[in-house]
């Protein structure tokens, strides 16, 4: 078991001081978790403080960023679980889509001697180094979300995330059922295009291939053009525009998350196409957030695979297994599906996200 009481008293001075940095820096994505992490005794210089964090569980997190409602989430379901009042003390970095400032954030956690390093990778590829790095200090590394594509598996303790592949077979499965109700058994071509998120991230690879593994059992199904997207909106916007001005025959948009198609959505809209059920395009999107399931009631987005962010807990799941020295699963899948029309509305009445 890791964080012995030698290494927490070696290590408080260190992080009293960034929990003075975070006070002074509190907002956006971390800034409201460090300063709910006892702030408050750390500027004004209360007593007790040392002795506290010797009973605290600390714990390094490196997001990837705040480049989508889904991540916002997913973040907040961290925040929401590594409290004092659960016996933790969060140190919390946004990598803002940059690989180069997550490695800087772990690099920095495995100087302060955390207990636990929780990484959400950017992409798959330029983790063997840093993770090495952790291990050779005795600090096991969680993953979220996202996988890391290394020779040596022993380098992270466990990956909690969504199960990809499975999630591009349903975006299949679901546009097989709203070609069949819009156009019936017709053969005729489909013309499809798809905006795809961060290029070499978990989420791109395994939705990309899931789902053309169902358009291969499709000889109709024309995958025109797949674009990075990089999940945002803006950038769903500007390729989508693209797009529309190259293809004038687009039948089928799959988005890759619901920012991308809110994004695409505004240049269908623009170019003065119209989308949905009784549109001239279909709309396929990923995460199941609650502003775009309000649109797949409304008929605009013909289904949305659930990518569930609620990860946060899980992760304090398998810390307490560690600490208790019981086994833990190499790999973790939350529990998700598919919305359409005809089962959104019980999922809009408790969406947190």
């Amino acid at each position: 078991m890791t964080g012995t009481k030698g290494k927490k008293l070696g290590t408080v001075l260190v992080l009293a001081c960034v929990l003075l940095f975070a006070v002074s820096c509190a907002g956006g994505a971390g800034g409201k978790a460090q300063e709910g992490q006892g702030g408050e005794d750390a500027a004004g210089g209360e007593p007790g403080l040392a002795e506290a964090m010797e009973n605290l569980i600390v714990v390094g997190v490196s997001q990837v960023g705040s480049e989508s409602v889904w991540r916002t989430a997913n973040t907040e379901s961290i925040q929401q679980v590594f409290t004092q009042e659960n016996g933790y003390f969060l140190l919390f970095e946004n990598g803002r889509q940059k690989q180069e400032n997550q490695i800087k954030a772990m690099r920095s956690f495995i100087s302060q001697r955390v207990d636990y390093i929780i990484l959400s990778p950017l992409t798959e590829s330029g983790w063997e180094t840093v993770l090495q790095e952790a291990k050779e200090a005795g600090i096991p590394v969680i993953l979220l979300d996202r996988k890391v594509n290394v020779l040596d598996h022993s380098l992270y303790i466990s990956w909690i995330g969504s199960d990809f592949h499975k999630e591009g077979e349903m975006a299949g499965r679901a546009l097989e059922e709203a070609l069949e109700e819009k156009y019936g058994d017709s053969e005729e071509p489909v013309y499809i295009v798809v905006l795809s998120g961060t290029e070499g991230s978990s989420a791109e690879i395994g939705r990309t291939e899931g789902f053309q593994r169902v358009a291969a059992e499709h000889g109709n199904w024309v995958i025109m053009e797949q674009v990075d997207a990089e999940f945002t909106t803006a950038k769903g916007q500007e390729e989508m525009e693209r797009l529309l001005a190259r293809y004038s025959d687009i039948d089928v948009v799959i988005s890759q998350n619901d920012d991308m198609a809110f994004g695409a959505l505004e240049a269908i809209e623009e170019a003065g196409r119209t989308v949905g059920e009784d549109g001239e395009i279909l709309m396929i999107s990923f995460d199941a957030t609650e502003e775009a399931l309000k649109l797949v009631r409304d008929g605009v987005i013909a289904a949305d695979i659930e990518c569930n962010p609620n990860q946060g807990e899980y992760a304090d799941q398998i810390i307490k297994k560690l600490r208790q020295g019981e086994p833990v699963a190499k790999l973790y899948f939350v529990p998700e599906e598919v919305y359409t029309k005809e089962n959104v509305e019980e999922a809009l009445k408790d969406r947190n996200y």
